[in-house]
């Protein structure tokens, strides 16, 4: 009878007095203005170089970044301090995907404390069952412009062969340190010119520790035009050497960067021509996911509405429970309220990257989430509209 119920739900993501019923009447307002903000492109253009100055001179602006952008889109400084953020997000039936969104200084020193943070949310994750998910990313791990070299296939120093040691050491504690907690983890995508070493160690951390369950997962950027044959080609590599493909699927969020790089160095841009052809991609990699369920962990990273609902009507279709443990549906936190609760209220699988870490460390990983969420056509336009209509709801109910 439960599964019954759970399947007459209806999904819709028009529905604001669920996807807004953990905010309070102040804090739609604020997020109603942060959002107007953001879609006056005054945090991307202006913004970042503004508030890096303001608190590298130490001028006291940490409290209003801390009361506004980063109450909004953060969970707080520490594991600890996130405490609040996760509760409220279960309370909705949404996991958490602890993200430490600290960026590397560069340092030996600094990439052992990011693996050794990381481990943590790990460990935090094995006893608190409202965490869905760990992440990491590669370059908070070792050196960008090493894994350049070790992509462009250069020879390597004795010491950067220990360097690069170390990168391989660091992503095996966590992924090792996962399988032994059953806490699957999430490598993130990065740059073109440094995601093939990434895929590797992928392929390696999967066929090492998925033998049993998707455990660790690859992200696939479907903005790039081979990125569908990539995830069919270790799909089908996954099914010969006998372990779970874990699949983390993204539309992408270096898009002006690769082109960019692409006419500088007169090479063909790894883009798609269009956004119909990345909206395509997506979908057909989710339908490619969905036929080779038995062997494929599903991650679907997205804001796009049509997107998720092509993924909640195919569960349906295909007579499979919407709570199925290899399928999961994810949003930023403080974006896309609309389908992370509604999603999750119809009883499919939903969770929320929560960032976190001191406010000064972060902003830079908040800058950069701005920029890739406002270059999204219509994204800042349809949160307002859906807060605006929240907000006449409330109104009217009084």
């Amino acid at each position: 009878m439960a599964q019954q119920t759970q399947q007459q739900r209806t999904l819709s993501f028009e529905n604001t007095e669920t996807a807004f019923r953990n905010k309070s009447n102040n804090e739609l307002n604020r997020a109603y203005w942060l959002f107007k903000i953001l879609g006056s492109n005054f945090l991307t253009n202006i913004g970042p170089p503004v508030t890096m100055f303001a608190l590298n001179t130490g001028l006291p602006v940490t409290g209003i970044i801390r009361n506004t952008i980063f109450k909004h889109f953060c969970g707080g400084e520490t594991i600890e301090g996130c405490v609040p953020t996760i509760q409220r997000l279960a309370s909705q039936k949404v996991g958490t995907i602890l993200d430490y969104s600290v960026e590397g200084e560069g340092t030996e020193t600094a990439f052992d404390e990011t693996c050794n943070e990381i481990l943590r949310t790990v460990g935090y994750a094995k006893s608190d069952p409202n965490i869905s998910f760990s992440v990491f990313k590669p370059t908070g791990l070792g050196r960008f412009s090493l894994l350049e070299k070790v992509n462009s296939k250069k020879s390597l120093s004795p010491e950067e062969e220990q360097e690069f040691g170390r990168i391989k050491q660091r992503v095996d504690r966590i992924c090792a340190s996962c399988y032994e907690y059953g806490v699957k983890v999430l490598i993130d995508a990065e740059h073109s010119w440094i995601q093939d070493v990434i895929d590797d160690l992928a392929r390696e951390m999967m066929q090492r520790y998925n033998r049993n369950a998707p455990i660790v997962y690859n992200t696939y950027q479907l903005y790039r035009h081979d990125k569908l044959a990539s995830l069919q080609a270790d799909y089908y590599y996954a099914e010969t050497a006998g372990f779970f493909l874990g699949a983390k699927l993204v539309r992408g969020a270096y898009m002006e960067i690769e082109r960019e790089r692409a006419r500088e160095h007169g090479y063909k841009s790894p883009i798609q021509p269009n956004k119909e052809a990345t909206d395509r991609d997506y979908d057909l990699a989710i339908q490619f996911c969905l036929d080779h369920l038995d062997r494929i962990g599903l991650m679907a990273g997205t804001h796009n509405e049509e997107s998720s609902r092509l993924l909640a009507e195919e569960i349906d279709k295909r007579l499979w429970p919407r709570d199925h443990p290899h399928i999961h549906f994810s949003q930023l936190l403080g974006m896309s309220d609309h389908l992370s609760f509604n999603i999750a209220e119809a009883g499919y699988n939903s969770a929320k990257y929560v960032p976190y870490g001191p406010v000064k460390a972060v902003m830079p990983y908040l800058f950069r989430r701005a920029q890739e969420n406002t270059s999204v056509a219509g994204q800042t336009g349809r949160e307002l509209s859906l807060i605006a209509k929240e907000k006449k709801r409330r109104k009217s109910a009084r």
